[in-house]
């Protein structure tokens, strides 16, 4: 069987190479036809040329008819590539002069019978060549199209059919309760459609998924289509759109008809917002090939025609660039909003993905529910892998609360840059711009509940302080704005008050409170200037956000609106330096610690503020060090390259000698 296969594929590949010497002979031919050079003698001049014996070969060919000759040669002083040529009447006396010449002069001849004589000859001579050559080319360019039939299939759809085998239910798609609820009745109206027309209710046509990325909008119609047991057909936006016009609304009409064809039937458009962004909108505006596209897609789904039977499920994270027609009542008549999960939702969704993971016995999915908001389902299932992989690059059987730390920060911040090197007063900087952080975040009463301090330089921070609010809530109060606002100011205060300098270092902080206080002033009427709101969130998403942006106030309120925020953040960090200042031995305290151990946990920093030092359980010292701290103590030890080795490596190490 396999020799039969290898010479199968040797004759393939011999193919194209055979073809190829064809076409090469075949120019070679053409060639050489056109660099002869052929001269055209009259009756007089052929025989002058056989009267001086110029001649060196002739042939004789008879033409149709029987009353001339076709003669063609060369003489004696031709080139390789000379001849001529001659058309004589047919008579004896021009036959002798020729027969007699050749018997002087001793110069080839050849006297060739008439080729209509044979009309099968002449086919083979002159038709069959060229009939080879047409049909070697087009073998040659079928077997090319076939390996690619989809070339010429520019208007089929390219809607796929789900298969069963791995079917998706409402099992695997942890929280969403409401938003399962809202897609139920499709479920129940594929199944038992009567149902529904006896009371004269109509399902909705097209059902839109809203909100931002990673929340599960693809698996929750995924869901739906496997619940309800129907031909579920899948496609992305940008599937419709090509270069081609006309290609993408030919595309639309054969997925309804596929689709009518296997009716009751669910058609999930993913990412609609490449195909059904608002119509005449951008630089120019124009009727282009996605135009088509939208038009023809609103046609289908309510137009002059019915279909009946099928359910469309669309799915995008920027409702606003949608065309309104688009989300009229009769088209998609249903619009759910999947946001990010609260701490249930979250909880189920960790309880899913750690399935398949192996947990330490001191780890709660409740707490780490608590410890990951504005996580998103993809968020959470991304931090379980990555604390499963930094468990197998430590050589553990069980995922670790370390793990699980590291992994939060990896996901938030990304890795961290542990062979960093940067000086001690530059380390002492940003342990108090941290522990600054810190304090605000303890001392004030409406303030987030601080979760993590560290030191260790992540993505562009030197260093970070993981806030998590005390309780998940559905709108801020003013207090707890200003709150946030003091509490990104307490890093650089932290620097004014014990340095007496100030750094780069609260760069982002100052962006955050800038866009809090602007959004106080400008949107939620939070300010002396009253319950007014001169500016939107929503730019002018089709040129930019920010381009563009019109100004809905005079020049003077422009100016008040600067005052107020202004305003705002000075009474915020007079508010941090009045904090600081009262608590500079805790500052001091949590500062201390964190250039010591890099990092510090929620129970660190809760003992630490009740016992004005660390704990010292022995159990947890090891694991309590610093990664700089321990790569010291490698060195005193005369411990080579370590550098290059972990914390678990080191820890190991090191551990009969603490």
């Amino acid at each position: 069987m396999d020799n039969k296969v290898n010479k199968k594929t040797v004759r393939k590949g011999l193919l194209p190479y055979l073809f190829i010497g064809i076409i090469i002979l075949g120019v070679f031919y053409v060639f050489n036809i056109l660099n002869r050079d052929v001269h055209t003698f009259t009756y007089n001049e052929f025989i002058e040329k056989l009267d001086n014996a110029s001649i060196k070969e002739m042939t004789i060919v008879p033409r149709s008819g029987g009353y001339v000759y076709d003669i063609n040669g060369t003489l004696l002083d031709y080139k390789e590539n000379e001849s001529f040529e001659a058309t004589l009447p047919l008579s004896e006396e021009v036959m002798k002069k020729i027969i007699n010449a050749s018997d002087e002069q001793t110069f080839k001849l050849t006297v060739k019978p008439d080729p209509d004589a044979s009309s099968l000859l002449l086919i083979v001579i002159n038709v069959l060549p060229i009939l080879i050559f047409i049909g070697a080319a087009f073998w040659f360019f079928s077997k090319q199209m076939a390996g690619n039939k989809s070339s010429l299939d520019f208007g089929k759809s390219r809607a796929r059919l789900n298969s069963d085998k791995n079917k998706i239910t409402f099992k695997d798609v942890a929280g969403l309760k409401e938003e399962k609820e809202e897609v139920k009745e499709l479920i129940d109206f594929l199944k038992n459609p009567k149902k529904f027309q006896k009371l004269g209710a109509r399902i909705p046509k097209g059902v839109l998924l809203m909100g931002p990325p990673g929340t599960g909008k693809t698996l929750l119609a995924k869901a739906v289509a496997g619940e309800a047991n129907v031909p579920f057909y899948f496609i992305s936006g940008s599937d419709f759109v090509e270069l081609f016009v006309g290609v993408g609304a030919s595309r639309v009409r054969d997925m309804f008809q596929q689709a009518k064809r296997n009716a009751p039937c669910l058609i999930f458009i993913d990412e609609i917002d490449a195909v059904g962004r608002q119509r005449g909108t951008g630089l120019g505006g124009g009727h282009d090939e996605r135009e088509q596209t939208l038009n023809q897609l609103l046609t289908e789904m309510d137009g002059f025609g019915e279909n009946e039977g099928i359910i469309i499920i669309a799915a995008t994270n920027r409702p606003d660039v949608l065309d309104p027609a688009l989300l009229r009542p009769g088209r998609f008549d249903r619009q759910v909003t999947v946001n990010l999960p609260d701490v249930r939702g979250r909880e189920e969704i960790l309880a899913v993905h750690a399935k398949n993971k192996v947990l330490a016995s001191n780890i709660t999915l409740k707490n780490l529910a608590k410890r990951t908001p504005g996580f998103s389902g993809a968020d959470l299932e991304n931090l379980l892998n990555e604390a499963a992989l930094l468990a197998v690059r430590r050589d553990k059987d069980k995922i670790g609360m370390s793990e699980i730390d590291e992994a939060t920060d990896r996901v938030l911040m990304g890795p961290a840059k542990i062979s960093h090197k940067y000086s001690e007063n530059d380390r002492k900087l940003v342990a108090y711009h941290e522990a600054g952080h810190a304090v605000i975040g303890i001392k004030l009463k409406n303030a987030s509940d601080v979760q993590k301090v560290t030191i260790i330089p992540r993505g562009s921070a030197g260093g970070y302080n993981m806030m998590v609010p005390s309780e998940e809530k559905l709108c801020s109060t003013k207090t707890d704005l200003l709150e946030e606002i003091t509490g990104l100011l307490g890093g650089r205060t932290a620097e004014e008050i014990t340095f007496g300098e100030i750094t780069t270092g609260a760069h982002n902080d100052f962006e955050k409170a800038t866009k809090i206080a602007r959004a106080m002033v400008t949107e939620y009427g939070m300010s002396d200037l009253g319950p007014l709101q001169f500016e939107q969130q929503s730019g002018s998403v089709f040129l930019g956000r920010d381009y563009n942006k019109p100004q809905h106030f005079s020049n003077e309120v422009a100016n008040e609106i600067d005052m107020e925020m202004r305003k705002i953040i000075d009474s915020c960090h007079k508010k941090a330096t009045e904090i600081i200042k009262k608590n500079k031995d805790l500052l001091k305290l949590i500062a201390e610690a964190l250039l010591e151990y890099e990092t510090l946990t929620k129970e660190q920093i809760d003992y630490l503020v009740e016992n004005g030092k660390m704990p010292e359980e022995d159990d947890e010292k090891l694991e309590s060090l610093s990664i700089t701290k321990l790569r010291k103590m490698a060195e005193a030890k005369g411990i080579k390259d370590f550098d290059k080795k972990n914390k678990a490596e080191l820890l190991k190490e090191l551990d009969n000698t603490l």
